[in-house]
């Protein structure tokens, strides 16, 4: 049973969303872009095509119920008064109901901003109402994190929650492990990746906190296959932004950008997305408010300057401000080869149909045989780009390791992968690669590294192919990795999104010499960059081929510069 109104609702939904289209309140584009979709939406009621309505006494529900009984464990605060970003995020998640049936249009959310936000009490009062007044019998709320010790956050702020309200403590029981409500016999239940039994769980309520630190699919696709036996199952991922680049959240942030560019449909997702915009100058408080939509409630405003005059001096501190506070990702290491922003501009797609036949240059990184292998093709486009085709190989042994965390299994479905038998990657499935492909590209060459390659660049000669050795040295690289990053900065390396290669894009750190040469290597022993060696390779014959001739005859480059 829901929980009776005591008075008309007062849900500031689209007020909000109004007074951030209308500029009165100042957000991030994304949060504008969710605000204008939302009333795009509200003009799409009643239309044939368009299932759902908007309901604001669905939509206040559980705001009334979060703000009468659930205080909040931390601040000096004596009740939750959720303000008016939090009733668009509330109200949207709750208020959208398919116009038949009456249930929940969003199934997913992403809330994603800085720290101190208010996130952890606003999603831990959700999980309290999930389990009591959401008309769900036998509701499962799960909160879920990266570890268990990080899973406790925001189950032990529901018990906190539960201990400050003489009502919810009528009706709720705590033990260690679990909140039980009576009533329905219903359970809230803090799980992580690293709990040692994850099936059976028939979630009706998963909230994922800091995914940023996830590193693969699996404590989600555990959660999410396990809805199937709900009406309206709701998963909520909360999180800030991090330095884990390859992850769950990548795939999710693209997908929001896309959703709310209305570059594809999801009409079932939504996403509150409260960042510092790419163009906007990090050093004017101004600007942080897109960010911190609490800001001036349980943010202040001197505390976040004093903050910032202590760490801006410091490159790591520095950093971590800016991603944590500011919601940009940031890399870690301040010798990496690009940021996440440069990364996101080359999301330019090719098929590879009209690649066929197109002259492309190859090349192979051998790595240890009993590590990551790979090979790509590079293609110079008419328009100044590039396309990359790239392909990896690992053997068994170490997929079954998997000391690493990484999504190799979901690498393999894509068809990004080859997963080899025993333990290590022979040398003919390389081989092999390059012979199916030249049946339908144009290989000029192949490019390789010497080590350990002598009996496959012996076999693709007997083929017929023309081999190159690249030598891995600062005279050769250099310039090619000079103008691969001004190519990456330009959006001009397209590799269709390969979450793959962007692994090892990530991975790569730079290191200068006294001449201000170049040379890659990889930012930590689990971070491979294979991919990137292999792509590094061809660039090095790319790069002239699209070279063009001055005036006088000489050759200029038309991308390499000194950085």
């Amino acid at each position: 049973m829901l929980l009776p109104l005591s008075e008309p609702p007062k849900l500031q939904t689209n007020q909000y969303a109004l007074d951030v289209i209308n500029g009165k309140i100042v957000t991030s584009k994304k949060v504008k872009q969710a605000c204008q979709r939302h009333f795009s939406d509200l003009k799409k009621q009643g239309t044939a095509s368009f299932p759902y309505v908007f309901n604001e006494e669905m939509g206040y529900r559980p705001i009334e119920f979060i703000e009468n009984f659930c205080k909040p464990s931390m601040g000096d605060f004596d009740r939750l008064e959720l303000q008016s970003w939090q009733h668009f995020i509330i109200g949207s998640l709750y208020g959208w109901v398919h116009k038949d049936t009456g249930l929940r249009r969003f199934r997913e959310g992403l809330i994603f901003m800085g720290r101190k936000n208010g996130k952890t009490s606003m999603v831990s009062g959700l999980s309290l109402y999930a389990a009591s007044k959401d008309g769900e019998k036998g509701a499962r709320v799960y909160q879920l994190a990266n570890s268990k010790e990080q899973a406790r956050d925001m189950f032990d702020e529901c018990k906190a929650m539960i201990k400050a309200s003489p009502l919810l403590r009528k009706h709720f029981d705590e033990t260690l492990h679990e909140i039980r409500f009576r009533r329905t016999m219903s359970k809230i239940l803090p799980l992580a990746t690293d709990s040692k039994k994850l099936d059976g769980k028939n979630c009706s309520m998963g909230a994922f906190d800091e995914i940023h630190e996830y590193t693969k699919y699996k404590l989600i696709n555990v959660i999410k296959n396990s809805t199937g036996a709900r009406t309206q199952p709701m998963i909520l991922y909360i999180t800030t932004a991090g330095y884990q680049l390859d992850g769950p959240l990548m795939d999710y942030y693209g997908k929001a950008a896309d959703v709310l560019d209305g570059v594809i449909q999801a009409e079932q997702s939504f996403y509150f997305m409260a960042e510092i915009d790419p163009e906007d100058d990090v050093e004017n408080p101004a600007n942080w408010i897109k960010a911190n939509p609490n800001l001036g409630v349980t943010i202040k405003m001197e505390d976040m300057l004093k903050e910032w005059e202590d760490r801006k001096h410091i490159p790591a501190e520095r950093n971590d401000f800016i991603t944590k506070r500011l919601n940009r990702f940031v890399q870690s290491d301040e010798q990496s080869f690009v940021d996440f922003e440069i990364i996101q501009k080359n999301n330019g797609c090719i098929d590879e149909k009209e690649l066929e036949g197109k002259v492309c240059i190859g090349s192979f990184d051998l790595s240890q045989s009993e590590d990551f292998t790979s090979a790509c093709m590079e293609f110079p486009l008419d328009d100044g780009r590039v396309a990359v085709i790239s392909h990896s190989w690992v053997p068994q042994r170490k997929v079954d390791l998997d000391n690493e965390g990484l999504p190799f299994h979901e690498w393999k479905k894509e068809g990004l992968l080859s997963i080899c038998p025993g333990r290590y990657v022979k040398y003919e499935m390389i081989y092999d690669w390059f012979v199916n492909q030249a049946k339908r590209f144009h290989i000029e060459r192949i490019g390789y590294d010497p080590a350990n390659a002598y009996r496959l660049v012996e076999d693709l000669k007997a083929y017929g192919f023309e081999t190159l050795d690249v030598r891995q040295g600062p005279m050769t690289l250099s310039p090619a990795l000079k103008d691969a990053k001004e190519m990456l900065i330009d959006g001009k390396v397209v590799y269709n999104n390969n979450p793959l290669f962007r692994w090892y894009l990530n991975n790569v750190k730079l290191v200068e010499d006294s001449k201000k040469n170049w040379m890659p290597t990889k930012q930590g022993r689990y971070r491979k960059i294979d991919g990137f060696a292999a792509f590094l390779n061809a660039h090095t014959e790319v790069v002239k081929m699209m070279a063009v001739p001055t005036g006088g005859g000489d050759i200029q480059f038309i991308s390499v510069n000194d950085l």
